[in-house]
Parts: structure tokens; C-alpha cells; sequence
């Protein structure tokens, strides 16, 4: 069966692509640097221990190279990453930078309301940025 990506999950973010068998997301909230990482893995699997080892290691490759991107672009002062899934089953991995400058600090960002999306020059910016890091990390 082919990946098909959970509806929720595709809702309010900028798909930046496929890389080492995940989607890339960015959340359309610009008050958070938030990206997504859902692994295209067959249903039913949604928790990390269930990927086969070197599907896992392939995430975990990935998971750093965002949370390098997000920790050296954004310049966050601490770096929140997780696998929850409470609410959309589909296994996806959150890498969030949080800052005392954040309107959710020191409190979580799942719950948070407040909204502002990314303008249309905000997200091409980001996606040259963010494929100039990963390009460069490939080349290594």
C-alpha cells in the first residue's frame, strides 16, 4: 500500500520534500520554528521501536540533520523533540525550537492557540536555507 500522508498532518504545513524515507514538514505557524518528520512506513506502525533498525537509523539521521537546520538557522535556546501521536496515530517526529521570547515559554507549544502563519517569502526563504543545510550535509 502506498504512503498516503494523514490528513491532519498535511493541513496547515509546507511540505518540503522527502529525504531518507520521510516527509519533511514545516508547521505554518510562524511563532515556532516546528518541523515534522513523518516516516513513510506502512500502517500501523507508530511508535520508533517499531522500525525496522535501519529504517530507525535513517529517522534518527534525519531527526539530527533538522535539529541542526533548526538549532543553527532559528538559533532556539533549547530544542524540543518528539514522538507523541496521541491524537494522529501516523508515526511523525516534532523538532521544535523554544525560546524565553516564545509566547508558549516555558509551557508546551501542543496545545498553545496562538497562530501566525508564515508569509509565502517567509517559507521560500526558509526551504533555500533549509536545503542549502541538508544539501551541504549530503556533500560531507
Amino acid at each position: 500500500m502506498p504512503f498516503t500522508l494523514h490528513p491532519r498532518l498535511a493541513a496547515g504545513s509546507h511540505d518540503f520534500g522527502s529525504e531518507l524515507g520521510c516527509r519533511i514538514l514545516l508547521k505554518d505557524n510562524a511563532l515556532f520554528p516546528w518541523f515534522i518528520l513523518v516516516p513513510e512506513v506502512e500502517e500501523g506502525i507508530e511508535d520508533l521501536h517499531q522500525l525496522d533498525p535501519e529504517v530507525y537509523g535513517d529517522v534518527m539521521i534525519l531527526v539530527r540533520l533538522v535539529s541542526e537546520f533548526v538549532a543553527g538557522h532559528f538559533k532556539p535556546e533549547k530544542l524540543n523533540v518528539a514522538c507523541i501521536g496521541n491524537q494522529v496515530r501516523q508515526m511523525h517526529i516534532h523538532i521544535v525550537g523554544r525560546s524565553p521570547s516564545d509566547p508558549a515559554w516555558p509551557g508546551v507549544v501542543w496545545g498553545f492557540e496562538g497562530k501566525q502563519a508564515y508569509t509565502e517569502d517567509q517559507v521560500e526563504r526558509i526551504r533555500d536555507a533549509f536545503d542549502e543545510a541538508l544539501g551541504a550535509e549530503e556533500d560531507e
